[in-house]
Order: structure tokens, then C-alpha cells, then sequence
């Protein structure tokens, strides 16, 4: 049988790649990421008997995307059966709606689960591709749960992974581009303007494939001036639906952070701060999260916080964190200070660990826990940061500028905004607010009143 199909230029050399184990397709939106993946799988399903697992985060979400995409393309080629008749159930692709899956003529299967239900998909067997669709919505546990899963003898495996850029913070931004350590250090695996200057870059067996809504001449006039327009109201969705880059997705959290461009001029602005606006706070962590210890100086006329310097630890118990050479330097700090009688602030730490606080006084650090953690306190701490007119960090605070520089809010189910949950969990954050527990900080806004003296500051 001859098939005769159109393909997008773009993605016709990925579309009949199988080279490599991993496929890794990321762009913008409408730039035919999904219909050529399909197309693909196809392709490859009737040149030689393959099973196929298609995955989503929650099943119900296959039906009306990557199940109907594969329809759609099959009705195209002329290859879907009518079930009615016998003679296409033998020579054509059937189709079976519950549970979604289709069996082709020479035995291949295309069989769709979602990570919501674990368990089903770890008793799949047999399966030789697997495409993760919206990979950055699947748990990166997940993902690692199927590499370890999928071992089919005498075939070639492919994982084939496609979604929108999102956070940088997301697990595939981490796992494919700059991967970071226990020491909070980053490698980069890829540097992701590379991809969006060459487009299709093969690192360490993984084909990256870049494209965006140019790429595809099949949309309409009228989707690209929607996608154009959102640069009006939303860029940072913009970066990522109409050039398909990483980066924050949603509302910043801290839209007046900056990273400092003149190293002179931010170290004589932090020296001119007395000892006694020079903040430090401390977020306990071990497993999944940091250790973080994050030192500040606050400009009270200007309203203006710098950020100076960081430890960043993960995988390290209290007594090697308390030997970090940045620690012990933090230590004999507060040691001089007390001896010369300089008034100066404590490291303030979490209150949930008072065990870890009594540590780090026995190894004579002056340090106290929080007093501002507590049911609620989230969005108060937040409201508090965003009160200062500037947050100026250190280029060398990786951690820091990793964290908040691209911070969004979480949204609801219904598309709204969660003011005391982010899109990650920032350790820095943690310990700022910390640090910060006594300080009084203003809100500085213009009010007016009656009195004879109109507008006033408070």
C-alpha cells in the first residue's frame, strides 16, 4: 500500500528518526509538536509490529488530545476501519473507545494510561515506545518510574517526550538543559538558546528538537494575532506560546527582583548599610529540600533589599553544614561583632526544627528560631517582601537568582491565582522571610485625606 501524506517541513526529518532512545520536542503553541509525534508513531506502527504507550498525567485528558489526534490522522490516510464491515477490521487500523487503544493489521497497538493510576502502568509489558505528552505536567517520578520499567528484548526503545517550555524550575528543563547537584551547583546538559538558535541538536543520545508557530503553514492568520496579542497582557506566556522558551509562566512573584550588574556599585551600596540592617536567615532541609542560609542588608530610607550571599545545601547533616567554610566565617562574624559590642542580628531559622536550632547554638552560633511562621503566615511574609521597592542580588547567589528571579504564583483549577503557593518550593524565599521576621517594613503608598495638607506618605 502506497500512503501519500503531507508533513510539516519542520518535523520531517524527526518524524522518521529512530536512531536514538530519547526524543525530546519542545515549542509553541500550534507549532505541530503533537501531530507530528503522531504521525510518527504511526508511521512506525505499520512498518513494523510495535507496542505503543501513550501518557498523559491524568487519563481522562487523552481522550480529547492524543486519541483524537491519532483518529483525525488515520481518517486522513484512508486507514481507520468501519467497524461494520469485515473486510477493513482485517486491512485497516481499528478503533476501540473503551479503554482507548488501537490495534493495527500486522499486530501493532497504540494503548493510552495516565500517571494518575501508577499501578496500571507499571503491569504494562511489552511495550517498545512511549510518548509523554505534556511531559512537564508528568512527576518526575513518574518519568523515572517508566525509564526503569520499559526493557523489551530484541527491539530498540524510544521515548519520545513532548510539551510547551515552562518554569526552568520544571523537572525537564533540569533533567534535559542544567541539572542541579546537592551542592545547589548547576551542570549544563544543554544550553537552551542553543536549541532555539540551531533548532535540532542531538547531546548525549538525545535528539532536541525546537520549534515554534512559524514552523507550521497550516494555522490560521487569525491564531498567530491571538498569539501575538498576548505579548500585550501576559509576556512572560507570550515567551512561551509564540516563541516556545522557557522561562516563568504565570505571574512573577517578585517582579522588582534584579540580579546586579556592577559588582563595585553593589558591594559599596551593602558596606554602606550599618551591621544592624544586615539580616540572616536559615531554611532547614535534608531529602527533597535545601539547606538554606541567606545573608541581607536592608536600606531602610530607600526601601531597597540586597541579597549578598548564600549556602545551598542538600544531603547534609547539621555537623557538616555547620563546618561549611561560608558558615564558620558567618560565626566568627558574630563573634567580633559581640566582642567589639556592634549591635548585629541573629541567624533566624525555622521554628519547626527547634532540635536543629539547639545544634547550631552548641556548635556557638548565635542563632533563635522564627517568629513569624505559623497557620496563614505565607501570604503575609510574601505581601511583606513585595514591599520593598528593589531586591538587588549578588550575581554569585545562583540559588537565589534560580529561585525568585522567575517565582510565579500558582493558579487554581478555574485559572486563579494562589497568593500563598508558588510554582516551586523556594528555599531562599523561606529563609528571607525568616530573617525578616522582625523587621517592620512600611507599605509606602501615596493616600489621600482630608486634611489641609492633601496626599501624605505612609
Amino acid at each position: 500500500m502506497v500512503i501519500t501524506k503531507e508533513v510539516v517541513e519542520r518535523f520531517s526529518d524527526i518524524i522518521f528518526d529512530w536512531d536514538y532512545e530519547k526524543y525530546l520536542l519542545v515549542g509553541g503553541y500550534g507549532s505541530s509538536k503533537s501531530y507530528s509525534v503522531a504521525l510518527k508513531i504511526i508511521l512506525k506502527c505499520l512498518q513494523e509490529k510495535r507496542k505503543v504507550l501513550v501518557i498523559r498525567e491524568v487519563y481522562e485528558t487523552l481522550r480529547e488530545s492524543c486519541f483524537d489526534l491519532f483518529e483525525e490522522i488515520l481518517v486522513d490516510m484512508d486507514l481507520l476501519a468501519d467497524e461494520s464491515n469485515k473486510v477493513e477490521r482485517k486491512t485497516k487500523v481499528i478503533q476501540r473507545k473503551s479503554p482507548m487503544g488501537y490495534k493495527f493489521p500486522n499486530g501493532s497497538r497504540i494503548i493510552f494510561k495516565g500517571m494518575d493510576k501508577p499501578e496500571k502502568v507499571k503491569s504494562i509489558n511489552g511495550v517498545s515506545i512511549i510518548w509523554l505528552e505534556e511531559c512537564s505536567e508528568i512527576k518526575y517520578d513518574g518519568y523515572k518510574e517508566l525509564l526503569g520499567r520499559i526493557r523489551t528484548p530484541y527491539v530498540s526503545l524510544h521515548f519520545i517526550l513532548s510539551c510547551n517550555p515552562v518554569s526552568k524550575e520544571n523537572w525537564v528543563y533540569r533533567h534535559f538543559f542544567k541539572r542541579l547537584d546537592d551542592e545547589g551547583n548547576e551542570t549544563v546538559i544543554l544550553d537552551d538558546e542553543e536549541l532555539y538558535l540551531k533548532k535540532d541538536i542531538i547531546r548525549n543520545g538525545t535528539y532536541y528538537h525546537h520549534s515554534t508557530p512559524d514552523d507550521n503553514p497550516f494555522l490560521p492568520q487569525g491564531y498567530m494575532d491571538r498569539l501575538n496579542d498576548i505579548k500585550n497582557y501576559d509576556y512572560p506566556l507570550y515567551r512561551v506560546a509564540r516563541w516556545g522558551r522557557f522561562g516563568a509562566n504565570g505571574t512573577r512573584v517578585l517582579p522588582q527582583f534584579q540580579v546586579a550588574e556592577n559588582a563595585k556599585k553593589f558591594r559599596d551600596a551593602v558596606n554602606a548599610i550599618p551591621i544592624s540592617m544586615n539580616y540572616f536567615g536559615f531554611d532547614f532541609g535534608f531529602e527533597e529540600s535545601y539547606n538554606a542560609v541567606i545573608s541581607m542588608a536592608v536600606d531602610d530610607k530607600e526601601k531597597i533589599l540586597y541579597i549578598y550571599d548564600e549556602v545551598y545545601k542538600n544531603h547534609v547533616t547539621d555537623d557538616i553544614m555547620a563546618d561549611e567554610p561560608k558558615m564558620i566565617k558567618l560565626r566568627a562574624k558574630q563573634k567580633e561583632w559581640k566582642a567589639n559590642e556592634i549591635k548585629y542580628n541573629p541567624v533566624v531559622a525555622d521554628n519547626e526544627d527547634p532540635k536543629a536550632v539547639s545544634y547550631y547554638r552548641s556548635k556557638e552560633f548565635d542563632i533563635r528560631s522564627c517568629r513569624n511562621k505559623f497557620a496563614g503566615s505565607r501570604l503575609s511574609n510574601t505581601r511583606k517582601i513585595k514591599r520593598f521597592k528593589k531586591i538587588i542580588c549578588s550575581p554569585r547567589c545562583h540559588n537565589v537568582i534560580r529561585e525568585l528571579q522567575e517565582l510565579t504564583y500558582k493558579k487554581d483549577a478555574k485559572g486563579n491565582v494562589i497568593y500563598d503557593d508558588f510554582s516551586i518550593d523556594p528555599h531562599s524565599f523561606s529563609a528571607i522571610w525568616y530573617a525578616l521576621d522582625k523587621y517592620n517594613l512600611q507599605d509606602v503608598k501615596i493616600r489621600n485625606n482630608n486634611s489641609r495638607n492633601g496626599s501624605r506618605e505612609r
